[in-house]
């Protein structure tokens, strides 16, 4: 058995399994949680965090060791509801994203802020609610120190996902030299009263978490989606794949009937105090590292003009770009159309910037 904060090292070389078996964190130690691709490892670690959160990281990479390269290792941290592992690592069809890039010959690695997924649940206070902007880039400096330790390079590449964009980017532009480049996916910018709908903030304080059904879920999913486009985004069992993962990572929220997920409150207090009150949480002319925003053209939780109206915003990021997908939604990661986000990305990580 590993101890507190190593690492348990698989590599299996058969195919993944039809579903994950989710792991079980006990004393540092995680278990098995499903079969990878051939030519892809996996090890997954628990790490100390800023005010005595333990934060779980995964890492995918191809088996066959190379040496490492800031430019081809990567971070990736998710946004305001569901954990990293089920978002960038569920193999549909038998490839995860994490699997696509590792594939490809880069090392990556995902991030369950405090809160969320296998990494600690702070309780949190009324009015106080856990893992805002600041506590989460704390969470991810501590990340980066790991992987930087680890794989003895200088920097690394960030990928954000919807609210995980304004934390890589705030931490970009607070730490340059640490940031090897930038993929905004589903960029968060400041919101007006249209896009205040799709994530609303209740008045008055905050809970420390609140709660999300599998049926809320799916609506909130598919909202942006023409009413006879819907039944084509999803192949059969992928939604109920996800959610059969995503849920069982909360261990207290799964027992209760209907099945919930429990989210931290911190992103909307941020929400509050930055994204609705023209308070940008970080300064774009600052990211002096390449960027990509990329997103699909039926997302309601970010839409395509808060990427727009970003997009000039970062005057310093030189080769800067922005791709907007047809046919996905805030998660086209998870859908049909996923191939067309893993190829925009891949072209602009493997692309050697001046």
């Amino acid at each position: 058995m590993a101890g507190p904060g190593t690492i348990a090292r698989r590599s299996v070389l058969a195919a993944p399994a039809a579903l994950p078996v989710v792991g079980s964190i006990g004393a540092g130690f995680i278990s098995a949680a499903s079969a990878q691709p051939a030519g892809v490892t996996m090890d997954e670690v628990l790490i100390p965090g800023p005010d005595g959160v333990q934060l779980y990281l995964r890492n995918k990479r191809p088996e066959a060791a190379t040496p490492a390269r800031p430019d081809r290792t990567l971070l990736l941290v998710h946004g305001a509801t569901y954990p990293a592992s089920t978002a960038f690592d569920l193999p549909l069809s038998g490839v995860s994203w994490m699997d696509y890039m590792a594939g490809r010959g880069f090392d990556v690695w995902c991030l369950d802020l405090a809160g969320y997924g296998r990494s600690t649940r702070p309780a949190g206070a009324p009015g106080s609610p856990p893992t805002n902007g600041e506590a989460a880039v704390a969470q991810i400096g501590a990340a980066l120190a790991h992987i930087r330790g680890a794989r003895g390079v200088a920097k690394c590449g960030l990928i954000g996902w919807s609210w995980g964009t304004t934390l890589v980017s705030r931490f970009a532009a607070d730490n340059p030299a640490l940031v090897d480049r930038l993929v905004l996916y589903a960029p968060l910018w400041l919101r007006d009263p249209a896009s205040r709908g799709a994530v609303p903030v209740p008045e008055g304080p905050l809970a420390p978490y609140r709660t999300v059904t599998r049926a809320a879920a799916r609506e909130r999913w598919l909202a942006g989606v023409p009413a006879e486009r819907r039944g084509s985004l999803l192949p059969p069992g992928w939604y109920e794949y996800w959610a059969d993962a995503t849920f069982a990572t909360d261990p207290e929220g799964s027992r209760q009937v209907p099945s919930v997920l429990r989210a931290p409150n911190g992103v909307l207090q941020d929400l509050r105090d930055h994204w609705d009150a023209g308070k940008p949480f970080y300064d774009p002319a600052k990211i002096t590292v390449p960027a990509l925003l990329v997103l699909g053209e039926w997302d309601r939780d970010t839409p395509p003009a808060m990427a727009t109206t970003l997009f000039p915003l970062l005057t310093a990021s030189p080769g800067k770009r922005l791709v907007l997908l047809a046919e996905g939604t805030h998660s086209i990661m998870l859908e049909r159309n996923r191939g067309a986000l893993f190829q925009a990305v891949q072209v602009f990580l493997e692309e050697a910037f001046a």
